[in-house]
């Protein structure tokens, strides 16, 4: 029995690496230092994962190559991503491995009535999207079997989203949370473990292979009732939220390159934002982990 490789141990990373070592596969975990979940079977390694060399050869034997990894800002994905993606690419090839791939909604842009599924065309029209959808192009054009699993916006324990940027910090202080976004805009969100479970679950589907498929996911909410789920689930009085006016943080984005980046994806937060994964759900019997139960995991 082969071994399972995870680039990145962010939320992702770590909920596959987890699930992969209680299903009793051994796992080698990658990231520049040498972090990863703590398991008898969780091997974790420091090695720089753009370099395809090196990839390659810490991925020999590998039945699956996990690629979870995503730079902390948006003002590095230009540089840091596209060597990534060909550094596993590589990896996959040189070692016959399956290549699975955390995917976003990013390479289809804004859609008429925000709605999104497997079937959606990328249109892409921000510098990000048409990266995303590049980068997936790259990958079929490859020697290689892969899959590309697409998810919204993540919830759950160790995401970096809505909760812990936003309305944690709000909670623990009983003060008011300023949103980005419109507050009464349904949004889908994913739960990170749902991710996690498509990921393993289409890697080992032949019938997968070669396209993108989305994450089961929860009815979309708007930020207005997601807020109020967590603050139910936290224990705590309902917070105040205030959304910042669209054109303040446009106007930002001319000086601030965080806001900037920020600013082309701000599509998704003013208009309704519903993927739907229903082809996915009928085609591998996977189901949507409930929102509730999504929002007191990321909560206790």
């Amino acid at each position: 029995m082969g071994k399972h490789v995870v680039i990145g141990a962010g939320s992702i990373g770590t909920n596959v690496a987890r699930l992969l070592a209680e299903r009793g596969r051994s796992v080698r975990i990658i990231t520049r230092s040498g972090s990863g979940p703590e398991h008898r079977l969780i091997e974790r390694v420091a090695a720089d994962a753009s370099d395809p060399s090196r990839l390659t050869e810490l991925s020999r034997g590998a039945e699956v190559i996990y690629h979870c990894a995503n730079p902390p800002s948006y003002t590095m994905w230009e540089r840091l991503l596209p060597p990534l993606q060909t550094a596993v690419i590589a990896a996959a090839e040189a070692n016959d491995a399956v290549l699975a791939l955390t995917g976003s909604l990013y390479a289809y842009g804004p859609q008429p009535g925000g709605r999104m599924n497997e079937q959606t065309p990328m249109a892409a029209v921000g510098h990000k999207g048409r990266l995303r959808r590049r980068m997936w192009e790259q990958t079929l054009a490859a020697n290689i079997r892969t899959v590309e699993v697409r998810g919204s916006d993540f919830i759950g324990k160790g995401a970096n989203g809505v909760y812990s940027l936003l309305i944690e910090p709000a909670l623990k202080k009983e003060s008011v949370a300023w949103i980005p976004g419109h507050l009464d805009m349904p949004h889908t969100f994913t739960f990170n473990g749902g991710m996690a479970q498509a990921l393993i679950t289409l890697a080992s589907e032949e019938r997968a292979w070669g396209r993108a498929w989305h994450v089961p996911s929860p009815p979309a909410v708007t930020i207005r009732e997601l807020a109020r789920r967590y603050a139910a689930a936290a224990g705590r009085p309902p917070i105040k939220l205030m959304q910042i006016p669209r054109l303040v943080t446009r106007a930002a984005g001319l000086i601030v390159p965080i806001a900037r980046e920020m600013a082309e994806m701000d599509y998704q937060w003013y208009a309704p934002f519903h993927m739907d994964a229903t082809e996915t759900a009928e085609t591998f019997r996977l189901t949507a982990t409930d929102l509730d139960t999504a929002v007191r995991n990321e909560v206790s």
